[in-house]
């Protein structure tokens, strides 16, 4: 007999079920690893994030490019004759039975004699010095009116930081006087001389007497002129200061004008080496600045002012004829206002209001003059006067005596030619360069192959 029961069929068998050990090192090394993937998935994600972010941003808010700068170019003036010329009817005027009033000419004594009867009282003098201030310092700005000359200008401060030997730092600041000469849809565009901000740290577009201190920037640098373009960002300006056209771009106007001796201008900025100084005079002489690459016209006026002046030229119509540069003046000239003609530089500031490098080649040349053309046999062009060290035009063989006669195939008849041709062209651009060069009793044609450089 069994020793089971008959009645207890249905056994269970009863487990006692226990964990498995816990193993440290498995666990760890799944730690370890998690760990990892997070830290390796974050890095991922924020790399994706910065890379992938300002394309968003484009996308979602795009950013207006700012618009291409273009100076309008000088229109030649017409002389008094031509202007008689083009209002000659073609055809004969019919006869008519009235006298013809002959013309008279008055010879020099009897228009001092007549000048010597215009008397000038003191309440002339009052209205024609009160006109010139409202010129100047009108800031009504109505819709029919012009805005006073000083809404063109600004006041740009160099900021500087040195340590002394005590571990000490200390500010020094200077500053320059600019013009508003473009605004190109993102920033308004200021002209100045860069000699006394070239070694500062920071640059401050300083207004209301430094209530506001905006921060500028660099746009392009001319070392032969030592004119520089700065920038200052639209969105950074005082509401009020754009709404109310606090600012104004100014006019350009023309120094390339037939007798321009004797004009009438007015200096604005820092003539006197004074902040917001204003100096009257007229245009008493204009002569050539010579300069690597390119000429420059020198306008001298009767305007006594500092040897440190900063600040622009302008004419009676209101529009901006030259940048003062006192440091390129002779000793003899005295401390009398000098500037460059703006018309001369309209394509080196439209180059630098763009952020568009300035070519360089590393010529310093004058025209051939008709005389020497026909006593000398020198051919037109442009006379290579002098040569950079290790410029692109010295490296490449250019000599002094060559006349340049073209540039990648086009004419060059003076260095203003070569100037203008050069200005259309590109740093690290081949250029060909044609010239004739003197051997023994005849010029020769030779081509040379220049690398152009950026100017600097």
């Amino acid at each position: 007999m069994s020793d089971r029961e008959p009645g207890n069929q249905n056994e269970f068998m009863i487990e006692k079920i226990k964990q498995r050990p816990i193993n440290r090192k498995k666990l760890l090394r799944r730690t370890i690893l998690t760990a990892s993937m997070a830290v390796i998935f974050g890095l991922i994600a924020c790399f994706t994030f910065l890379v992938l972010e300002p394309v968003i941003n484009n996308w979602l808010y795009p950013e207006e490019e700012p618009q291409v700068v273009v100076f309008p170019e000088d229109q030649r003036e017409m002389s008094p004759e031509e202007m008689l010329a083009e209002n000659l009817p073609t055809e004969s005027p019919a006869p008519t039975e009235e006298p013809v009033e002959e013309s008279v000419t008055l010879d020099e004594d009897q228009i001092q004699a007549i000048l010597g009867r215009v008397v000038l009282s003191k309440e002339n003098y009052a209205q024609l010095y009160d006109g010139l201030h409202s010129f100047i310092y009108d800031t009504e700005n109505e819709p029919d009116d012009t805005p006073g000359l000083m809404q063109y200008m600004v006041t740009i401060r160099g900021i500087s930081s040195n340590v002394d030997w005590f571990n000490t730092v200390q500010e020094s600041n200077s500053q320059a006087s600019g013009v508003i000469i473009a605004d190109n849809g993102k920033e308004l565009l200021i002209l100045v001389d860069y000699s006394p901000l070239k070694n500062a740290d920071n640059l401050i577009l300083d207004l209301s007497d430094g209530f506001y201190q905006i921060e500028v920037s660099l746009k392009g640098y001319d070392p032969a002129t030592n004119l520089a373009v700065l920038a200052v960002e639209r969105n950074s300006m005082p509401v009020e200061w754009m709404e109310v056209g606090g600012l104004n771009v100014a006019p350009m106007g023309s120094s390339n004008v037939r007798d321009l001796e004797g004009t009438p201008v007015i200096a604005l900025g820092s003539p006197m080496g004074v902040e917001d100084s204003v100096g009257y005079g007229m245009i008493t002489a204009s002569n050539t600045f010579t300069a690597v690459d390119r000429n420059y016209k020198l306008i001298c006026t009767s305007i006594v002012g500092s040897r440190k002046a900063s600040g622009v030229l302008f004419n009676l119509r209101g529009e901006l004829i030259g940048i003062i540069t006192n440091n390129k003046i002779n000793s003899d000239i005295g401390n009398v206002i000098n500037a460059f003609g703006i018309s001369e530089l309209k394509k080196i500031v439209e180059r630098m209001s763009n952020g568009e490098k300035i070519p360089y080649m590393g010529i310093t040349g004058v025209d051939v003059p008709s005389s020497v053309y026909r006593e000398f046999n020198v051919p037109y062009g442009a006379y290579v006067k002098d040569l950079d060290m290790d410029s692109p035009a010295m490296l490449a063989g250019i000599q002094q005596g060559d006349v340049i006669i073209a540039v990648n195939d086009k004419v060059v008849s003076s260095f203003n030619d070569y100037s203008a041709i050069l200005m259309q062209l590109e740093s690290g651009q081949t250029v060909k360069l044609t010239v004739m060069r003197q051997a023994q009793a005849e010029y020769k044609e030779m081509n040379f192959s220049i690398v152009l450089e950026e100017r600097g």
